[in-house]
């Protein structure tokens, strides 16, 4: 496992747009297209990535959305359309590693970077805008197809052509899948909420939330 590689099927970025939801102009950085070449990656993002709300986007814990392209075919079934790399907003659309194969806190080398999983994707009413779904971004919760985040643990340049490389997984052992399941489904079961939030690099974000939770549980 420690010398398992992911395939980087591409990279995605994007600035803030302005579009139509409601009969409003709402700002989004969902809106991601491919790069040819590499960028550099810094503590918050890709050189030219950008996110509009950065109360529930963006920040060191979310500084890279990662999505596996194994659930494209599942989506365009389901949506019966056709998606481009960037179709879920990611900046990065990976091959070979899925929710149930990765867990909160591994460490990854991606180029010249290092980044580390910091908590499964939650997606917000803006997938569903970008795709006249409005009903999406809750299908995502309830399928677990959500990807993930990374933080990152050192800056440095990332092409087209890298792979991620798993340096080391996480002691604790906490999959995306078992995390997407506690927060979206089994949300009062107090023994996974501890599990969760004994993992230590958990984000601060996951973490005030199910914080939160358990002591409603234990209450």
């Amino acid at each position: 496992m420690t010398e398992q590689m992911v395939a980087i099927r591409s990279i995605n970025v994007g600035k803030p747009a302005q579009v139509k939801h409601s009969g409003k102009e709402i700002a989004t950085g969902i809106y991601k297209t491919p790069v040819s070449g590499p960028l550099h990656l810094s503590a918050l993002n890709f050189a030219g990535d950008g996110q509009a709300d950065l109360v529930h986007h963006g920040g060191a814990d979310k500084a890279v959305c990662v999505y596996p392209f194994e659930r494209y075919a599942y989506w365009e079934r389901e949506l019966g359309i056709t998606l481009s790399f960037g179709a879920f907003g990611e900046n990065l659309t990976t091959e070979g590693m899925l929710e149930d194969d990765i867990c909160i806190g591994d460490t990854f080398r991606l180029g010249e970077a290092v980044v580390q999983v910091s908590q499964p994707r939650q997606p917000c009413f803006k997938l569903g805008v970008k795709h006249g779904v409005p009903e999406l971004p809750l299908k995502v919760q309830q399928t677990g197809y959500t990807g993930y985040y990374f933080r990152v643990v050192q800056e440095g340049r990332v092409g087209p052509g890298d792979s991620l490389v798993l340096l080391e997984r996480h002691p604790a052992g906490v999959t995306l899948s078992f995390a997407n399941r506690i927060m979206h489904v089994d949300k009062e079961n107090a023994d996974g909420l501890k599990r969760i939030l004994e993992v230590d690099v958990l984000s601060a974000s996951w973490r005030e939330t199910l914080t939160a939770r358990l002591q409603r549980a234990e209450a």
